[in-house]
């Protein structure tokens, strides 16, 4: 035991403090929020109901709207931004390996600040905004953009803007690690272009390409703020999504609401991470 304590106490005591402020913040919340779920109320006279709340919710049309509009936008989503990331790496490859600079411009949307971007976004598709003037002058009718059935694409189209580059670095990086030697090889054997993506490129990408799928749908399922603070400011049903929905019942004190729609939401999230990972290692598998 005293070996086993001198071999790796060092290491328990340095990780304590960041295991003691995970368990603490988020461990003892999550339990605290699964446990509100399964009762009437959050106070102490709440009692305990199994899962009517969990019924009840299946039953709430503003719920079932929220979750219907949050699936579009990771559809939307989540292809695109992969496919939009991929290609672009592929274009920079050869420029990234010169320029480290670049990186640094394609971070630039992912760090600007919130606030930024919406009032960017506002200022460009807001009824007086850039847009408008744009169409007014080519004498075609003005749209209320963040009003109408266009405000969901402008949010997939902010969430593409503000994501992609960090995507890009990442497929950048694993494309960085494929040898040029494979591709030489494969050249002076006649293989043309979409031959070397397909066999060489391809199959040794599912890793960043994984990475960059777990980052994206991170990222889209906290896209609370963007999503609020336009779809907040100009009430539409097309952008009421999870994040509405759980903001709203946190302003009128329904904690159980609230509670239910966190265990789901993160039930969604844990089975589409388990499954992209279990997707992964079969394609690892069939390659060795």
């Amino acid at each position: 035991m005293k070996k086993k304590w001198k071999r790796y106490g060092n290491g328990w005591l340095l990780v304590a403090p960041l295991m003691i402020g995970c368990l603490v913040f988020y461990a003892v919340p999550f339990l605290m929020v699964l446990w509100y779920s399964f009762r009437s109320s959050a106070g102490r006279s709440g009692v305990f109901v199994g899962f009517a709340n969990y019924l009840e919710m299946m039953e709430n049309e503003m719920f079932r709207l929220a979750c219907w509009n949050t699936f579009r936008f990771l559809l939307a989503g989540l292809p695109l931004i992969l496919l939009v990331s991929y290609l672009i790496a592929l274009l920079l490859k050869k420029q990234a390996q010169k320029h480290m600079l670049l990186k640094s411009v394609l971070l630039f949307p992912y760090i600007m600040p919130i606030v930024g971007t919406v009032l960017l976004t506002e200022l460009l598709f807001d009824e007086v905004g850039v847009v408008n003037r744009i169409l007014l002058l080519m004498g075609v009718p003005i749209e209320k953009w963040l009003e109408s059935s266009w405000a969901f694409w402008i949010v997939v189209g902010l969430y593409l803007w503000k994501n992609a580059g960090y995507s890009v670095v990442l497929l950048l990086a694993g494309l960085m690690t494929i040898p040029e030697d494979q591709y030489a090889a494969a050249s002076l054997d006649g293989a043309g272009g979409f031959r070397q993506f397909l066999y060489i490129t391809t199959p040794q990408m599912w890793h960043s390409v994984y990475f960059a799928l777990l980052f994206s749908l991170i990222n889209a399922f906290k896209c609370f703020r963007e999503i609020f603070l336009i779809g907040g400011k100009h009430p539409n049903t097309e952008v009421y999504m999870l994040q509405h929905f759980m903001n709203n019942n946190f302003e009128n004190l329904n904690y159980n609401k609230l509670s239910v729609a966190s265990v789901l939401l993160f039930l969604a999230v844990t089975i589409v991470i388990s499954a992209s990972y279990d997707w992964v290692q079969r394609k690892e598998a069939y390659k060795s």
